[in-house]
């Protein structure tokens, strides 16, 4: 069994919990994986739907994410692998779950306690070392990415992965900064940026941007998410359903024309002038985007920018 009251102790809100579950149209003898288990308020909302035969299985490289799941997650259906949900189809390989599962859920967002935990690196709001990694018992820590990349490649990244106007300034100034010796916590990292700005906009901090981008580098999140989804159509069953929260446009970009390419006939040779091989759909949308209520976006503000997309896929 789990034990509620210590989940809700650790203030995480799950982002569009009963849509996000909902989506995965949740069969109680089912197989189900959670890759972004986080503190697992979406594992929790499953399990509570799952037989005595149904199963879930919890993805997350963050040893205290595991940890907090070791101890308050004690249901026989329910398992915890620590790891990165990049190595999903090995996951299912090895508990011979391939083209067995009935739902995926990926919250793509960085969880609270991450954001709220100073010595984590992600928040500009609180000082913190210039960490920044989902594991950090694996990989460059930002300020050893930060280090290490070059002005021209930083620019790129802050253009790229923050939609950063003013890319090339900021990486100039960081730069500068690192090798004067004064950018080594979160909050010089914020002052940097903010002193590179010329303009800031309205209710956003100017370094909201370039943290995202320094993130999503260090974890190389993009490159991980087009795994995870093209994994995702061997690995789950027929009608089995693919339900992904994401954050910001760039993520949301991947997730939607996964989704569409999937959902689309291709001919293999478009030019040929005879009819060969046509690849089916294996996917098909289900329903329209889903947004968070305006209640949620006021009690979890984090969840603001969020949009959830589910698939099904076909037999």
């Amino acid at each position: 069994m789990t034990h509620s009251k210590e989940i809700e102790q650790t203030s995480h809100y799950p982002v569009m919990l009963q849509e996000a579950v909902s989506g995965l149209s949740i069969s109680d003898k089912g197989v189900y994986i959670d890759c972004t288990f986080g503190r697992g308020g979406h594992s929790q909302l499953i399990l509570s739907q799952l037989s005595k035969n149904g199963r879930l299985l919890a993805i997350d490289q963050d040893p205290e994410a595991v940890a907090f799941a070791k101890e308050y997650f004690l249901a026989d259906q329910f398992e915890i692998q620590q790891g990165s949900f990049e190595a999903l189809e090995s996951y299912c390989q090895s508990r011979n779950w391939l083209g067995q599962v009935d739902g995926i859920l990926i919250d793509l967002g960085v969880s609270s306690p991450q954001l709220d935990e100073a010595e984590r690196g992600f928040s500009f709001m609180r000082s913190g070392p210039l960490d920044m990694r989902m594991n950090p018992q694996s990989g460059l820590s930002a300020k050893e990415w930060l280090v290490q990349t070059d002005e021209k490649t930083l620019a790129k990244v802050l253009r790229q992965y923050g939609e950063e106007k003013f890319s090339g300034r900021i990486a100039r100034h960081i730069k500068e900064a690192l090798a004067e010796g004064i950018l080594n916590t979160t909050l010089d990292l914020a002052a940097v940026v903010k002193k590179a700005s010329p303009k800031t906009e309205k209710h956003k901090h100017p370094a909201t941007r370039t943290f995202q981008a320094i993130r999503i580098a260090v974890n190389r999140e993009l490159d991980v998410l087009k795994t995870v989804l093209e994994a995702s159509v061997r690995v789950l069953k027929p009608g089995g359903r693919l339900s992904v929260i994401s954050f910001h446009s760039l993520e949301d970009r991947i997730v939607k024309q996964f989704i569409r390419d999937q959902s689309r006939i291709k001919d293999l040779f478009p030019d040929s002038p005879i009819e060969l091989e046509v690849v089916k759909p294996v996917l098909k949308k289900v329903g329209k985007p889903i947004f968070p209520s305006a209640k949620e976006c006021e009690e979890n503000p984090r969840s603001r920018s969020a949009v959830l997309r589910v698939a099904e896929r076909l037999g």
